[in-house]
């Protein structure tokens, strides 16, 4: 039997035209201050057998959205793009439908919004926002959240309201590894783990540690844990690339996921690596 397909269901390109809208692409991260593309991607993808990609998005832009729709329309490579959509738009699910009645619409997996960038940590309990989380919800497209620790209470109770949605919570939502404190990030996340329709992705951690220094021994306490409250069934993997390499290589970010579920059998490691992207973004069986 051929070895299940493998996905990285967190990756970013970008041209140099976007880069002027990066507001959260700050002076230390010059390095990554240049275009990222599928060619500058490919070596790593199959240095690792990874066969698709998920695409994300990177700021508040429909426009950004149709271009990778576009983009995965022309890359055997994409299964699936994450876009954006503006929720509290009252004209909201006219603009979904929209995306969706292109021709490369049924690329659109799912949406994303930079919520720990909101100067509301409670902006997941606004009235529109949850009206714009059912118009989602409606269309059968689930919902990435991008949120840090401040934000977590809103994201579970939104998560709490909406029991028959899909999320995912991005990059474990950002545990403050550099510093080496766990509270009150751990005690919050935990409460997601009997949330049966939420997943985590195993993704941006690096980043989120000592960028110079780290070790796989700092981040190591923060994915246990992450493992132990969403299991072999809700972890998704994502490199977050080219974020990442900020502070790692591919390598280094995928040999991270790869210890961190040294304990699951190869069924258990296949759905981390692929089958529960294409279970919760609703990925087409590949060609």
């Amino acid at each position: 039997m051929p070895a299940a397909p493998r996905i990285d269901a967190h990756i970013h390109f970008w041209g140099r035209s976007e880069l002027n809208a990066y507001d959260w692409m700050t002076e230390d991260m010059s390095a990554i201050r240049r275009p990222f593309g599928p060619e500058d991607l490919r070596p790593h993808l199959e240095a690792h057998a990874v066969d698709h990609i998920v695409l994300v998005q990177t700021y508040s832009s429909t426009k950004e959205t149709e271009e990778l729709l576009e983009l995965a329309g022309r890359l055997g490579l994409v299964s699936g793009v994450v876009g954006w959509a503006d929720l509290t738009d009252p004209g909201f699910p006219d603009v979904l439908e929209a995306l969706r009645a292109r021709s490369d619409g049924h690329y659109l997996v799912g949406l994303r919004h930079q919520v720990h960038d909101e100067a509301d940590p409670e902006w997941l309990l606004r009235g529109d926002v949850r009206r714009g989380l059912g118009a989602l919800h409606d269309a059968g497209l689930p919902y990435d959240l991008l949120v840090r620790t401040r934000e977590l209470p809103s994201a579970l109770d939104t998560c709490r309201a909406l029991p028959e949605m899909r999320f995912v919570i991005d990059h474990m939502a950002k545990p403050p590894i550099a510093s080496g404190e766990m509270e009150p990030w751990a005690e919050r996340m935990a409460r997601f783990a009997g949330l049966e329709h939420v997943s985590c992705k195993l993704s941006g951690v690096v980043t989120e540690a000592d960028w110079e220094w780290w070790k796989t021994e700092d981040v190591a306490p923060y994915i246990e844990r992450v493992v132990d409250w969403f299991g072999e069934d809700r972890l998704i993997y994502g490199s977050d690339w080219p974020v990442c390499t900020l502070a790692g290589s591919y390598d280094d970010v995928i040999d991270v996921a790869e210890r961190a579920v040294l304990g699951f059998d190869e069924a258990g490691v296949e759905r981390v690596f692929g089958g529960n992207a294409a279970a919760f973004y609703g990925l087409p069986e590949p060609a």
